[in-house]
């Protein structure tokens, strides 16, 4: 099953054009005098969501996690 592209963004959608001309608007203003040689990510934290070494975690089914708890719990024990 084929994940839809807005299911990669953890906020379920894709940027509005007033978020990302306010960006835009921002840096080319006064205010960003500062601000050099950056690069913004500007994506509902989809960059952030994969950069993890444990990303692949939420693709296990709910029975291996239940199966893995019963191990810890024994474990401890």
């Amino acid at each position: 099953m084929k994940k839809k592209l807005k299911d990669r963004i953890p906020l379920k959608r894709f940027g509005e054009h007033s978020e990302l001309a306010n960006l835009a608007t921002y840096l080319i203003s006064d205010h960003s005098g500062y601000i050099n040689g950056e690069v913004v990510t500007i994506d509902g934290g989809e960059w952030l969501k994969g950069a993890g070494q444990f990303n692949d975690l939420e693709k296990l089914p709910k029975t291996l996690w239940k199966t893995m708890q019963a191990l810890r719990k024994q474990s401890k024990k």
